[in-house]
């Protein structure tokens, strides 16, 4: 007998017979006598026979922090700075009009931004499917089944920060509450960042 939650609630208990009439997804949470909690109906064995759910490649997974993604957002952002910083100096050694130097401020501070998008794009769509902040912090970006994502969800991702921040920060308080940690851009982009579990 299974017990499945449905909007929240657990609903049952149901034969396998049952469920096959109820046309259940790959993640709708489900239990059976003998779990400890509840699983999602493509991890059991029987179940994906049933549906012909895909099996899942991938080891179970802690959903990366709120803490832990602002961390690896602000080393990301550290590094690139120390860079900008270190080229800002090189172009005031070169240039001394002041005039000059005040572009090659205002530029570069433009363009940090700028380049943080541009390598989380590319970064989070690598084989290390994350920055070297996230890389630091051991937490990665990957679609629903943990699998790695391309460059066009990547592109997609990143560029729905911009709903993300500009809802008040909402689409980034709102990982407190998603059960799987998920930022509106993750939502969007159908993506999760997790953390491999220590056991």
């Amino acid at each position: 007998m299974y017990t499945i939650v449905v909007n929240g609630k657990p609903q049952g208990p149901y034969t396998l017979e049952e469920l096959k009439q109820l046309k259940l997804s790959p993640t709708t949470f489900v239990r059976k006598p003998g779990m400890d909690d509840y699983k999602e109906a493509h991890e059991l064995v029987e179940l994906r026979t049933l549906f012909g759910f895909a099996f899942p490649k991938f080891t179970p997974q802690y959903f990366a922090s709120f803490d832990q993604r602002l961390m690896a957002w602000a080393i990301d952002y550290f590094l690139i700075t120390v860079i900008y910083a270190v080229l800002v100096f090189a172009g005031f050694l070169l240039f001394e009009s002041q005039k000059e130097r005040i572009m090659i401020l205002i530029i570069g501070g433009a363009l940090i931004p700028l380049t943080k998008f541009v390598y989380s794009v590319f970064a989070d769509a690598s084989k290390t499917q994350g920055t070297i902040g996230k890389k630091l912090m051991d937490i990665k970006v990957t679609d629903s089944h943990a699998a790695r994502i391309s460059i066009g969800v990547s592109l997609l991702r990143n560029a729905s920060k911009i709903l993300s921040s500009l809802s008040l920060c909402l689409g980034y308080i709102y990982s407190f509450i998603d059960k799987k940690r998920r930022c509106f851009h993750d939502i969007i982009a159908e993506t999760l960042v997790i953390k491999d579990r220590l056991v």
